[in-house]
């Protein structure tokens, strides 16, 4: 059995995170744009804050999937979204510039 500690390096979260928003945002052409990473820890949970900054068509199925995206499901192995807010939406030049912020925790 491989520690998880070894699973958790193989794939960092930020890699995750930006691999599964261009998997949910693939039908609509999103795009990533930037991603900052923080290390985050509490008394109890260790993780990494992260800013993403993503572009899609300014059309309405992208609008939709932004305000839903708090809520999405994601699945990263070693790692969850512990808290997901869409910061800002920006339109520029027929796009949707959108800022994220994402918490994910290590899986123990």
């Amino acid at each position: 059995m491989i520690p998880r500690t070894a699973l958790t390096r193989d794939r960092d979260a930020g890699t995750a995170l930006v691999r599964a928003l261009r998997t949910m945002g693939a039908a609509f052409g999103l795009r990533v744009d930037s991603r900052a990473d923080q290390p985050w820890a509490s008394a109890t949970f260790v993780g990494t804050q992260h800013v993403v900054r993503i572009a899609a068509p300014a059309i309405p199925v992208v609008r939709s999937w932004l305000a839903a995206l708090p809520e999405a499901p994601f699945a990263l192995r070693g790692h969850i979204v512990a808290d997901l807010s869409v910061d800002a939406i920006e339109p520029v030049a027929g796009e949707l510039h959108a800022t994220l912020s994402v918490l994910t925790l290590e899986e123990t």
